[in-house]
């Protein structure tokens, strides 16, 4: 095992125990077997390293919510709620499985980043979910349809809810297969809601 890999090692059991605001560099130098020069010959600090355990998960989790959820706005009401329940769960079952795949580092964010760049990682997410859904909305009225307005606020309050209730499943490290039945079931409430709305 290499010098870096130790830090890592011991970076994330420390972050694990003790969040990043409490977490102690010295613990980790300690734990990892490693001199303290050792450790700044990597990282400047230990935000430099969190950020290292953690940016290129968020960096691929926010490319995947930034790319267009396919081109709604061509068919009719029902066939663009088709369409978008698709789209939505195709994004939600991926993340699911990137989470799982990954799920120390999706620990680290969701229970363990305050004091962190990334303790705002939900309301991240949640913010270009609410474009989205605000596009969406857009797209079905140059359609034609008629669609209530629906203030921005409550978007974002319902979309949330539902990125909230994801986390959950970290939160409480629920196993992988458990997951996946509770978030589909969570996909169905919140699209069930959201076809009400529109």
């Amino acid at each position: 095992m290499t010098t870096l890999e130790k830090i890592h090692q011991s970076a994330i059991r420390e972050f694990l125990k003790n969040g990043f605001q409490k977490a102690s560099l010295r613990t980790i130098v300690r734990n990892a077997d490693v001199t303290t020069g050792a450790f700044y010959g990597y990282y400047s600090s230990k935000e430099e390293l969190f950020a290292a355990l953690v940016e290129p998960y968020v960096a691929v989790v926010m490319k995947k919510f930034m790319e267009p959820q396919g081109d709604f706005g061509e068919w009719n009401r029902q066939l663009e709620m088709e369409h978008l329940r698709e789209e939505t769960g195709i994004r939600i079952k991926w993340m699911t499985e990137y989470i799982y795949d990954n799920f120390d580092r999706f620990k680290l964010i969701f229970c363990c980043s305050d004091g962190t760049l990334y303790e705002n990682f939900l309301h991240n997410i949640v913010e270009l979910e609410v474009e989205s859904t605000q596009n969406f909305i857009e797209k079905m009225r140059r359609n034609g349809e008629i669609v209530p307005d629906i203030d921005r606020h409550l978007i974002h309050i319902i979309t949330s809810g539902m990125f909230s209730g994801i986390a959950e499943i970290v939160i409480h490290d629920m196993p992988r297969e458990d997951a996946y039945i509770y978030v589909g079931q969570l996909q169905e409430f919140y699209m069930a809601g959201w076809e009400k709305l529109i």
